[in-house]
């Protein structure tokens, strides 16, 4: 009996060991308690992913915490039948590196007005797409890495430096790999945007559902359409080096409640 009472216990944690990094950049799953049906939970005014704890009646909040969240207290809002409440949680402390890059073109980092107006638009479009949020989960919250091989060339959260001059900190994580490798989803969703932008090159967003919303960036193929359905481990391009780019490689983003985080997270790849 102590046996089968671990096991369970085991297997209702299983997505706060893997997930449960609360620091600037990560994710805080957060114990709502138990419920008769789903609650509905947001944080700094955005609804957030709720999911059951294994076959109980407890529920759990998978929270974006921003990059520049600052450490210390922060909280859930709650929402049921009976009204609304405040769930506390701690945002612990992280430091992110720096990388200074250089470009052969000064293109990418003073660009042209018509470019500036192009990126405007092409930041829009992702902004929306970013903002999404289907009442469907996700088929699976651990995710699959989206290529295979590779290194990890640039983390999550760098504070990024173009021919000496900052720009915003590194919203996702590259994966150092050859032109024409595969790219997968890592689970299932729905197409949202297919696009050929300034910085990102040939890109692909995927909407998983409940604010979960992936990004891939620098392709040099695309294999899928927009509004299409597409399946855990489907290709859904080919890696390249288009856009803002000194070389191969995939850049992936993750989006939870339209907060960028480090994907290093969903594959068991963070570092504290």
């Amino acid at each position: 009996m102590l046996f089968c009472m671990s096991g369970l216990v085991m297997a209702n944690n299983y997505i706060k060991d893997k997930l449960h990094r609360p620091v600037p950049g990560g994710i805080a799953v957060v114990s709502l308690g138990q419920h008769a049906s789903v609650p509905a939970a947001s944080y700094n005014n955005r609804q957030v992913m709720v999911l059951a704890n294994g076959n109980t009646a407890e529920y759990l909040a998978i929270v974006g915490i921003p990059l520049k969240s600052k450490t210390g207290t922060s909280h859930i809002t709650l929402k049921t039948q009976s009204g609304s409440q405040q769930v506390s949680f701690q945002v612990q402390a992280k430091k992110y590196k720096e990388q200074h890059i250089k470009l052969s073109s000064n293109k990418y980092v003073n660009p042209s007005q018509a470019h500036l107006n192009r990126i405007q638009r092409e930041l829009k479009e992702q902004t929306d797409a970013y903002a999404q949020f289907r009442s469907a989960g996700p088929s699976n919250i651990v995710l699959d890495r989206p290529v295979e091989g590779g290194r990890y060339s640039s983390p999550f959260g760098l504070r990024r430096f173009f021919n000496g001059q900052e720009r915003n900190p590194h919203s996702g994580l590259d994966i150092a790999v050859p032109t024409g490798t595969p790219v997968k989803a890592p689970a299932d969703g729905v197409v949202t945007i297919v696009a050929d932008y300034y910085f990102n090159g040939k890109t692909v967003f995927i909407d998983h559902g409940q604010g979960m919303v992936t990004m891939y960036c620098h392709l040099s193929a695309i294999d899928v359409q927009k509004g299409q359905t597409i399946k855990r481990g489907e290709v859904l391009g080919r890696v390249g080096t288009t856009g803002r780019s000194t070389g191969p490689h995939l850049h992936w983003n993750v989006s939870l409640n339209n907060t960028r985080i480090d994907p290093a997270i969903f594959v068991g790849a963070f570092q504290p």
